[in-house]
């Protein structure tokens, strides 16, 4: 909150959480009802991150994932997941929309992986592109006009 002290006098809210140990984009909202809106599953708003693991994710684990994992607290089925192109098999894109609490880490601790890094890189229509870490931005009208249309 102290990087966007001085963007606005009214009060604003993060939309959803990022865990201390991930990085990535945040919106951040003085529309409290957008900011429900926007972190409630049931509006399938997406998020994808981008996840470095302490060891290759095999084919297996791939699967299982994609197919979809028991977890404590119930079923959890990602979007979209990918091996990041380019890259070592540590590294994996996830998409998911499910709000639960460490959602991304627990599905890969569940199959005995480790997450050395979490960055989420789009939310909703919103991308970090170009958008150096610490930074922070206002959205433009085109940007509100279809994070307005997600929740409709």
């Amino acid at each position: 909150m102290q990087l966007v002290a001085k963007a606005t006098k009214e009060r604003i809210y993060p939309v959803g959480r990022l865990d201390r140990n991930t990085t990535g984009l945040l919106l951040l909202t003085n529309d409290g009802q957008l900011a429900e809106k926007l972190s409630h599953p049931r509006n399938n708003v997406t998020k994808i991150y981008h996840v470095e693991l302490n060891k290759n994710l095999t084919q297996g684990d791939f699967n299982k994932i994609q197919f979809g994992l028991e977890l404590e607290d119930g079923f959890i089925k990602p979007d979209d997941l990918s091996y990041i192109a380019g890259a070592s098999k540590r590294e994996v894109g996830i998409q998911i929309h499910s709000g639960k609490n460490r959602i991304v880490r627990r599905i890969f601790e569940s199959l005995g992986y480790e997450v050395v890094k979490l960055d989420r890189v789009v939310y909703a229509n919103l991308t970090k592109k170009d958008l150096p870490r610490g930074r922070w931005r206002y959205l433009d009208e085109k940007e509100l006009i279809q994070l307005k249309h997600f929740i409709k």
